[in-house]
């Protein structure tokens, strides 16, 4: 299946996260589903667009932005499908839901804080 995000919609997204990084701070999937209003199915959407981006990220050797949408569950880490998303882009190798995961987010979440990305075309 195929999902597709407006380019509003991702704009909208890119501004989120980076407002997020500027004040370093995390955001949940619900707040952002919520703040850009995406239709349904919002979640499947939000995490497509998460993986690509995580994927641009990944392939111009920068922090991903994506680490910074979190689960809003008590573990505050994002849901089992990112982890899953950065292993396969050969940036995080382990558990999902292990100490391995938790770690290694709360390092690449101080990746993405300290980094300037480059203004979107």
């Amino acid at each position: 299946m195929t999902v597709h995000i407006s380019r509003k919609h991702w704009q909208g997204l890119l501004v989120e996260l980076e407002d997020a990084r500027r004040q370093r701070h995390l955001l949940t999937y619900r707040a952002l589903i919520e703040r850009l209003q995406l239709p349904t199915p919002a979640m499947t959407t939000l995490t497509a667009a998460l993986e690509h981006l995580a994927a641009l990220d990944a392939r111009a050797g920068r922090p991903l932005r994506s680490s910074l949408v979190i689960s809003q569950g008590a573990s505050r880490l994002p849901r089992t499908g990112f982890f899953e998303c950065v292993e396969r882009l050969g940036r995080f190798s382990g558990a999902p839901d292990g100490p391995a995961a938790a770690g290694w987010h709360a390092a690449e979440v101080v990746r993405v804080f300290e980094f300037d990305y480059p203004e979107e075309p």
